[in-house]
């Protein structure tokens, strides 16, 4: 994302939250929204994938606090596409294309940056009196953020896994070692002096700055460009890398891995990975936050009777719950620290809801049996109450 695009999107309106939105309203309109547009539950309809994206973009600016500020601190600087140069002094309009024209972002996702972050952008902004930046030096350039996608098991979203991520991304180039010149000896950009930007008058004691068109924002220049870079310096690699997905992540989860992405130039820091999480569906449990679920089918005899019934865990023993005499179909028992792992290493429960099984053929002695049953219960409607309900209504 280039920084025009950064201060133009309402990432609010986005989510559907006001401006002044707390963080768990955020969290809350996030998940309801991604829930609702996630690609796994909207097969083939490209719309709701691309909303998928601009959702999960918007979230990662507004869910960080330090993104947040800088983004509002962005569009309260610039509005609508015009600068505000505060009380009573007026406001210069111009193109936000040409103020950030051609500005390097990151290409991952989220909004990350190529230079570091709106900070590097504002940071030359506005430049008084220094004519070409004469005494300055080559600017670090921050590495491009990546995006994966990694699909778990049940079981390895619930207590995490190591999985191998094959990634592509611009990587410094090998054969010139990243100085884009074949024999390993760019020189200095005479027009940015080596800065990768060049300042520009707007008028009002201002000085705007643009990349560096004869440098492309490098800072130095090839004299004899690398044939496999063609002089940028840079070239497509691929790797496998082993990721550590941790534990209790949840389908469509976005995990940020900083420093995992593509490598800085310059002494720059290198960018973030971000993996996107898909998680199987599993045949027996499910999951409710940090719970894990089961449906466990239980006997007339021991819902009226009560007793005590085994329970499946997931990847671990049974556990033995006791069930009450006259346990209605439905009812949810909690097995404690048997669900999924929270980030403070603790475990969620397992909810576990009975379902009353209805034999589908019955035997002469045990026909018998509910036929004495229904003859010592006569009398005994259970629907009473619900017809007085209904003409008191």
């Amino acid at each position: 994302m280039n920084t025009k695009d950064f201060v133009e999107k309402d990432y609010y309106k986005v989510l559907g939250v006001p401006k002044d939105a707390t963080d768990a309203e955020i969290k809350k309109a996030y998940r309801k929204l991604a829930r609702e547009n996630h690609p796994d539950a909207n097969k083939g309809d490209t719309k709701a994938e691309e909303r998928f994206k601009e959702i999960s973009e918007a979230n990662d600016i507004l869910g960080d606090p330090k993104k947040r500020k800088e983004y509002d601190d962005a569009r309260a600087l610039f509005g609508n596409g015009g600068f505000r140069a505060g009380p009573g002094g007026g406001s210069f309009n111009f193109d936000l294309g040409d103020l950030f024209g051609g500005a390097q972002g990151a290409g991952g996702p989220g909004g990350g940056f190529g230079g570091g972050g709106l900070g590097d952008v504002f940071g030359g902004l506005f430049n008084r009196g220094a004519a070409g930046g004469a005494g300055t030096r080559t600017q670090p350039r921050r590495g491009q953020d990546i995006e994966s996608e990694v699909t778990l098991s049940f079981i390895e979203a619930v207590d995490g896994a190591t999985v191998p991520l094959r990634m592509s991304s611009q990587q410094p180039c090998k054969a010139c070692s990243g100085t884009g010149d074949k024999n390993g000896t760019p020189r200095v950009c005479p027009t940015c002096v080596g800065t990768g930007q060049v300042s520009r008058g707007s008028g009002g004691g201002f000085s705007l700055t643009d990349p560096c068109a004869d440098c492309k924002g490098r800072g130095l220049i090839a004299e004899n460009p690398c044939e496999v870079c063609h002089g940028s310096g840079r070239a497509k690699s691929s790797r496998t890398m082993q990721v550590r997905i941790p534990a209790g992540v949840f389908d469509g989860q976005r995990i940020r891995l900083r420093g995992k992405g593509a490598p800085g130039e310059r002494g720059g820091s290198n960018g973030d990975l971000y993996v996107v999480v898909h998680v199987d569906a599993h045949p027996v449990f499910g999951r409710r936050d940090d719970n894990l679920t089961v449906t466990v089918p239980v006997t007339f005899d021991e819902a009226a009777l009560g007793g005590e019934i085994k329970v499946p865990t997931l990847g671990g023993p049974p556990v033995t719950l006791k069930l009450p005499a006259g346990t209605p179909n439905g009812r949810t028992m909690r097995a404690r620290g048997k669900g999924a792992v929270r980030k403070d290493g603790s475990r969620g429960d397992l909810l576990v809801t009975v379902e009353v099984q209805v034999p589908k053929d019955l035997t002469d002695k045990a026909r018998e049996a509910l036929e004495t049953y229904r003859d010592a219960t006569t009398g005994e409607d259970p629907r009473a109450e619900l017809f007085q309900a209904a003409k008191g209504a």
